[in-house]
């Protein structure tokens, strides 16, 4: 019997009411609009939803694919033969817990998120509104732009191991550069606490819109990505590098290095996920050659084959 055969039968026993897809189409669920059908996708609704899935998921013997909004992710054209947890339908409250805490779940958008706190007079997450996607996915990357990350806000996080569910304060999360303690998925992220600083709403909404207007001015937004394809190398910007060896607008198939901004590779129509990992190898190789720098891809690349 198939594992999905043997998933389907535990959903349908002990969890009747959720939202599960077959041979469900990646490319609807990812910001790059890539990806192959996942064998199944389900949508839960509760973290309890949640924890069951992965137990079942563990006694059918696959690892299960964890994501939120998707922008962060370039999934294989021939799709995903395990199971894909989407938690940015439905997992996605926000609570204040005291005058200067937040607590959200992990598919909140980050922009919901910053919007909610400046509707509450809290300042912090200016930097965050802009980035596309949930805070899940933003926990486990250290997300960060325009000088803030998520470090900075980020008190606590509530995640799930295979042996139990733990609360991990900042300090014993390991962040730092595009990296956190959960970066490896060894854990998967349900919610996190976040202290702001009491702010002025008119002040804070003044701040995102800046931001936003200089983020639409400088990055293709008008085109489906996964954001910044490359991690800033130390010392250096990435689309600077890319930029000075002369890559601005080198395709491959559907896949493109940006003409507007060079640190992002975009879809403009029809990109292959191997027409990416195809200029993602070119750019690099000729950056190396040029500049003597490795860039490293900050996009995550999913494979399996079905």
């Amino acid at each position: 019997m198939a594992w999905y055969d043997v998933l389907d039968q535990k959903i349908i026993t002990y969890l009747p009411d959720l939202p599960v897809e077959k041979e469900a189409p990646l490319s609807r669920h990812t910001s790059f609009r890539i990806g192959g059908p996942a064998r199944r996708m389900a949508f839960p609704q509760t973290r309890e939803q949640l924890v069951l899935l992965m137990q079942f998921a563990g006694e059918c013997g696959v690892t299960p694919l964890v994501m939120g909004n998707g922008t962060n992710l370039l999934v294989d054209d021939e799709g995903l033969d395990t199971l894909v947890i989407q938690t940015a339908d439905h997992m996605n409250q926000i609570r204040q817990i005291s005058p200067l805490e937040l607590e959200a779940d992990a598919g909140v958008s980050l922009a919901r998120l910053a919007l909610f706190a400046m509707q509450q007079g809290l300042a912090g997450l200016e930097f965050a509104h802009g980035i596309p996607g949930s805070l899940g996915g933003a926990v486990c990357m250290n997300a960060g732009a325009y000088d803030g990350e998520m470090k900075q806000v980020v008190s606590e996080v509530e995640a799930l191991y295979p042996d139990g569910i733990r609360r991990i304060p900042n300090e014993k999360a390991d962040f730092s550069y595009r990296h956190s303690l959960f970066s490896d998925g060894t854990a998967v992220v349900l919610s996190a606490r976040l202290t702001l600083q009491v702010g002025e709403p008119a002040v804070i909404r003044g701040k995102m819109e800046e931001l936003m207007a200089r983020r639409k001015k400088s990055q293709p937004l008008e085109y489906p990505s996964a954001g910044s394809t490359f991690k800033r190398p130390s010392g250096y910007f990435a689309g600077t590098l890319i930029d000075q060896t002369g890559l601005k607008g080198l395709t491959c198939g559907g896949a493109q290095v940006s003409s507007k901004h060079a640190g992002f590779i975009v879809n403009v129509g029809g990109a292959t996920c191997r027409d990416v990992e195809t200029l993602i190898h070119q750019v690099q190789a000729a950056v190396f050659k040029e500049q003597g720098v490795r860039l490293e891809p900050e996009v995550k690349i999913v494979h399996g084959k079905k």
